[in-house]
């Protein structure tokens, strides 16, 4: 069985929210450690940024996986039919 598209999506949400969280985290742990100061507004800025491209990537990179999975299982089938 397949993953649906919203099923992607609802799952790199997921795993997008939870490394947002994480990385506000240590934004505020790291960075100042290696000399640099930001806000809670700039850290969300950042972290905003960095969550649309992470959906995206884990949305295109779920699909394609899905998609081979798919055509792997399809050979499968006509293979043994």
């Amino acid at each position: 069985m397949t993953q649906t598209r919203l099923g992607s999506l609802v799952e790199a949400c997921l795993n997008v929210l939870i490394g947002f969280i994480i990385n506000m985290a240590a934004n505020f742990v790291i960075l100042p450690l290696i000399g640099f100061r930001i806000s809670l507004v700039q850290n969300l800025f950042i972290g905003v940024l960095y969550t649309l491209i992470s959906v995206a990537r884990s949305y295109t990179v779920r699909r394609w996986f899905n998609a081979r999975i798919h055509k792997a299982a399809q050979r499968l089938v006509g293979e043994s039919a």
